[in-house]
C-alpha cells in the first residue's frame, strides 16, 4: 500500500469520526445503496460516499474533498443525474429531509433531501401548495434551482422565482446564507446554476394558495394525433393563465401488464391543471373532446395533494436519456415534423412531451433562468432498455432538428445523462447570463470542485459562451 493510499485511508477514518451519517467506500456495506438513484443507466462511483444528516456533515465532506483536490458530486433522489461521477466524493443528502411551514408568511423551509411529497403534505392543511413539478417523487431543491416548470406554472411562474433564502456550503467549506440582499451574486447564480456553486443544504420558498384544482388527463389514440395536437395548440392560444396544460406521446408495448386500451398503441396523453371552477375547466378542455372521443378520460376536481394523478409519471428507478428545448412558438407544420421525427421510423423509441408556457413564466426573476419569452417547451425522452446509447442520442437530436427554427435554447432540468454535453449545458442559458455564471464560478469555485453536474467551468481569461441556436457554439 502506497503512502498516498495510507494518507487517504487515515483521512477517511477521521471523516468518519466527524460526520454523523454513514461514510462508505467501494466494496463496503451500504456503498451501492448510497450511490443509487432513480437513473439506472449510469451511477456515481466515488472514492468515498458521505450520507449527510446535517449541514455540518456537508461542510466536513466538502473540506475533505477540497484539501485533496477531489471533485464533489451531490445527490438527493438522482432523477436528473447528468453523468457518472467516477472518483471523488459523493455527498448524499437524502437524509436531510425536513420541512417547516410558516402559514402566516406563506413560506416553507425545505431540507436538501426533501421530496415534493413532504412539502405538499405539510402545506396542504393551511390551504397552501408549493410550485412542485409533475411528480411529487422528485427532490425539491435541485428541481427548484434548475427552474422548475410545474402544474401551476402559468399562474405562478417558475418554482425558482419563489426562492427567498438559500443555505449553501461553498468550495471553501464555509456555510453561507444567501438572499437577494445579503449575497446577491451567489443567490442569483444558485437560482438557475444549481450545484455549480456549492452544496445547498436548505431553501426557503414561497407557497401559493392552491387547496384544489380541476385536473387529470385525456388519453387519445395517436392515430388521431395530428387533429388532437392541432386542437391542443388552439386551446393554448386562448388559454387563461389559470390553465396549465401539456401533452405526451407515449408508445406503449404490447404486454399483458399494460392496460388494454393502451396495449401496443401510441397514445397522446393530454394533462390538465386548472386553478378555477371545475365547470369552466371542463368547458375549456371540451374542444379537445370535440375533435375525437378520448379512449380514457380522468378529469375531476381534486385536492392538490392528488396532483400526481395528472401526469402519472413513473417512480421506479429506470434507465433513460433525455433532452429539452425552449421554443419561441409552434405551428401545425412543426407539430407534423415532430410527429414524424418521433414516430415508428425514428432511430430510437422516443416519448415526446410539449408543455405550454407563457403567463407568469414570462416574468423575469432575480435569477439565471432565461428564455422567458418561450411559448412552449419540448422534451424528448428515450428509454435505454436494450438500446445503444449513440442510437438513443441520435433519436433525441432528430426530434430537436424538427423544430430548430423555433428553438431559443436548452432547458437545464430536462437534460438527462449523456445528452448533457458542454455545448448543451451552455445553451441552457442566455449568452450574457452564461458569461456571468462562468465569472462567478471562478470566484466561488476556482478549481471547479463541483463539476460532476451540469457543469459550468470557471472563466479563465477569455470566456466562451453559447450563441445562436441550440447546439451551436459560438
Amino acid at each position: 500500500m502506497t503512502q498516498l493510499q495510507d494518507d487517504l485511508d487515515s483521512a477517511i477514518r477521521q471523516l468518519r469520526g466527524t460526520v454523523t451519517g454513514p461514510v462508505v467506500c467501494p466494496g463496503e456495506d451500504g456503498y451501492e445503496d448510497e450511490c443509487a438513484g432513480t437513473q439506472t443507466a449510469w451511477g456515481h462511483r466515488p472514492v468515498v460516499a458521505v450520507g449527510a444528516r446535517a449541514a455540518a456533515d456537508v461542510r466536513a465532506a466538502v473540506s475533505f474533498a477540497a484539501e485533496r483536490g477531489l471533485p464533489v458530486a451531490v445527490q438527493a433522489t438522482g432523477h436528473g443525474q447528468p453523468e457518472s461521477g467516477a472518483g471523488g466524493v459523493l455527498i448524499s443528502t437524502r437524509r436531510m429531509a425536513e420541512v417547516s411551514v410558516d402559514p402566516a408568511r406563506g413560506t416553507a423551509w425545505i431540507g436538501a433531501g426533501t421530496r415534493w411529497r413532504e412539502v405538499i403534505d405539510a402545506a396542504a392543511p393551511h390551504g397552501l401548495a408549493p410550485l412542485s413539478g409533475s411528480t411529487s417523487h422528485v427532490g425539491a431543491v435541485s428541481y427548484t434551482l434548475g427552474g422548475g416548470i410545474g402544474l401551476l406554472a402559468r399562474r405562478y411562474g417558475y418554482a425558482v422565482d419563489q426562492v427567498r433564502t438559500i443555505d449553501v456550503v461553498t468550495a471553501d467549506g464555509m456555510a453561507r446564507r444567501c438572499t437577494p440582499d445579503t449575497e446577491p451574486d451567489l443567490f442569483w447564480a444558485l437560482c438557475g446554476g444549481r450545484g455549480n456553486f456549492g452544496v445547498v443544504t436548505a431553501l426557503e420558498v414561497g407557497l401559493v394558495p392552491a387547496a384544489r384544482l380541476y385536473g387529470g388527463g385525456l388519453y387519445f389514440d395517436a392515430a388521431h394525433a395530428p387533429a388532437v395536437l392541432a386542437a391542443w395548440l388552439r386551446l393554448t392560444r386562448a388559454a387563461p393563465d389559470e390553465l396549465t396544460t401539456s401533452l405526451m406521446i407515449i408508445p406503449f408495448p404490447d404486454l399483458p401488464d399494460v392496460p388494454e386500451p393502451f396495449r401496443g398503441k401510441r397514445i397522446v396523453h393530454v394533462r390538465v391543471a386548472y386553478l378555477g371552477d371545475a365547470a369552466v375547466g371542463d368547458r375549456l378542455v371540451g374542444q379537445l373532446r370535440a375533435v375525437v372521443p378520448p379512449l380514457v378520460e380522468q378529469l375531476a376536481d381534486i385536492p392538490f395533494t392528488d396532483c400526481d394523478t395528472i401526469h402519472r409519471d413513473p417512480t421506479d428507478p429506470h434507465a433513460f436519456l433525455g433532452t429539452s428545448v425552449f421554443l419561441r412558438d409552434l405551428d401545425e407544420a412543426a407539430l407534423a415534423a415532430l410527429l414524424d421525427a418521433t414516430g415508428p421510423a425514428a432511430p430510437a423509441v422516443c416519448l415526446l412531451e410539449l408543455r405550454h408556457l407563457g403567463g407568469a413564466l414570462a416574468n423575469r426573476g432575480t435569477n439565471a433562468v432565461g428564455f422567458r419569452e418561450a411559448g412552449y417547451l419540448l422534451g424528448v425522452v428515450s428509454p435505454l432498455d436494450n438500446v445503444d446509447l449513440s442510437v438513443a442520442e441520435r433519436g433525441l437530436e432528430t426530434a430537436v432538428e424538427a423544430v430548430r427554427p423555433w428553438i431559443l435554447g436548452r432547458h437545464l432540468n430536462g437534460l438527462f445523462g449523456a445528452a448533457a454535453t458542454p455545448d448543451q449545458v451552455s445553451a441552457a442559458f442566455e449568452p450574457a447570463d452564461y458569461r456571468r455564471l462562468a465569472e462567478l464560478k471562478a470566484r466561488y469555485d476556482t478549481e471547479n470542485l463541483f463539476r460532476h453536474n451540469h457543469n459550468i467551468p470557471p472563466a479563465r481569461g477569455t470566456v466562451r459562451w453559447f450563441v445562436g441556436g441550440a447546439g451551436d457554439h459560438g
